[in-house]
């Protein structure tokens, strides 16, 4: 009897966790069994694939009973990441491959029928901590070694086909080994830039203070006010990621597969979906266990435009990540927690028809209807800390020709403005603030976002305590949320 272990890795969420993958060739009648909770198809198929890549590449498969083991048994396994460790075990028990000659190596990657490696999800956290797995390098597929190697220290090899990393193992042709992406700048936004909108002066000036402060924004316009645009433009002020902001971005993009092998850290994320999308597509937990659209905006923008428009309960399940910073998903059999720290810039209409108190058209909507419209987003609006109502741009706006402030001016004046986190008010901006609470009737919920908003203008304006003129304006922008 012939048992071989191999150390491999999985993800739960964006937290990779140690599968020590153990292959025994036992007496009896030949076969091939999978243990350890294989829980997915993908998984459970790999014996086909596995057992078709080592016999189309010319090696002998055992004519024994094969046992795969995927350790811890306790938690369930899914995906097609074990396909490479479980085929190097096999080797590895046949003699084909050196005893010992996997020791200390992290293999993951998933098999072709022909042996060819192809890439897998969550490559980036399971190379964070392959350390602490014990292995001091990782064996990953070609396309991922540009995202393994972004974590320091560790040594990364890749391959593309099977027959390459037996030919090394046996004393053969090294496998290449990938080095740390270099540090370059940052890419912002999406190429649309502030200096493309006419006009709403108003709006501009919101979109500084909320990139400024992390402030999440909602517009209220009708039909062709430029909401979009605007809310489109907001990534582009955005302070630059720190190196932690990025890689945990780069993190939540890599457990979705969506990390290109040129682009291996990702810049701010921008996410738009559709209002038409599922509650599971915009938070998460799916049965293939893949981040919502809120995770991949983590550290980012996520817009949703036309929010009347999205399923109220996509609306409900999207308050607790907005509250919390991160969306927990609790099963039967396992909890995921995926980051959700995404800045929420929003757009509608003021009534169905869009029209409502705008004097150039009148609007077809009865009172009971506007009403009704609203309603479908009030859980959402206390969770926005500034609302604008935007106007319709006139036409002199429009053929004004004096260049528009550009997004790299507006950065830049965001990036100097100084950090204050004193919340101390004058004596004014104090009796200012608590006037307006008392005749609105707002809640302590909506006075502490007047007063971080306030905070934020003041750092704009280079203030230490918080004036008056700064409490004023941080009123204006609470619309008329409780």
């Amino acid at each position: 009897m012939s048992t071989n272990h191999i150390i491999s890795a999985a993800v739960a969420g964006v937290e990779a966790y140690q599968v020590d993958v153990e292959v025994d060739l036992g007496q009896g009648m030949a076969g091939f069994m999978t243990l350890g909770l294989p829980a997915g198809a993908a998984i459970r198929e790999s014996r086909t694939r596995v057992k078709s890549a080592i016999e189309n590449c010319g090696y002998k498969f055992p004519q024994r009973r094969v046992t795969v083991n995927l350790a811890p048994a306790h938690i369930r396994k899914e995906g097609t990441a074990f396909d490479l460790p479980i085929a190097l075990g096999i080797l590895q028990a046949t003699g084909a491959l050196p005893a010992g000659a996997l020791a200390g190596t992290l293999a993951i990657g998933e098999l072709a029928l022909n042996g060819r490696i192809r890439p897998v999800r969550g490559v980036l956290p399971i190379a964070a901590r392959a350390r602490e797995f014990g292995a001091e390098r990782i064996l990953v597929p070609t396309e991922n070694g540009a995202e393994a190697a972004v974590v320091e220290g560790l040594e990364v090899l890749t391959a593309d086909h099977i027959t390459q990393v037996v030919d090394a193992l046996r004393g053969g042709t090294p496998l290449p080994v990938t080095l740390p992406p270099s540090k370059g700048g940052e890419t912002t936004g999406n190429g649309a830039d502030l200096a493309d909108i006419r006009g709403q002066a108003l709006a501009k000036r919101a979109l500084e203070i909320a990139a400024a402060g992390r402030h999440n924004l909602l517009f209220v316009g009708g039909p062709g006010t430029g909401k979009t645009m605007l809310a489109r433009r907001l990534p582009s002020i955005l302070p630059p990621m720190s190196q932690a902001e990025q890689i945990e971005a780069s993190t939540v993009a890599s457990v979705a597969g969506l990390l290109r092998p040129d682009q291996p850290l990702v810049g701010r994320p921008f996410r738009a979906p559709h209002h038409s999308v599922s509650d599971i597509a915009l938070i998460g937990g799916s049965p293939h266990e893949r981040p919502g659209e809120i995770s991949l905006a983590h550290n980012g923008v996520l817009l949703l435009d036309e929010l009347p428009e999205f399923r109220r309960s996509a609306l409900e399940a999207l308050r607790q990540p907005m509250e919390d910073g991160q969306v927990v998903i609790a099963r039967a059999r396992y909890r995921l927690t995926y980051p959700a720290r995404a800045m929420i810039v929003a757009s509608m209409n003021p009534c169905p028809c869009g029209y409502y108190g705008r004097p150039q058209r009148a609007c077809a909507c009865s009172e009971a209807a506007v009403k009704a419209y609203w309603q479908r987003v009030e859980p959402m609006l206390r969770y926005f800390d500034m609302q604008v109502a935007i106007s319709t741009v006139t036409a002199s706006e429009l053929r004004d020709t004096v260049p528009a402030e550009t997004s790299a001016t507006v950065r830049a004046r965001i990036d100097a403005a100084p950090k204050h986190n004193c919340m101390e008010l004058t004596a004014d901006a104090s009796r200012v603030l608590a006037t307006a609470i008392d005749r609105r009737d707002l809640s302590a919920r909506a006075h502490d976002r007047i007063l971080k908003v306030a905070r934020t203008i003041a750092n704009l304006a280079g203030e230490e305590r918080i004036g008056t003129v700064h409490v004023a304006e941080a009123i204006e922008f609470a619309g008329g949320k409780r």
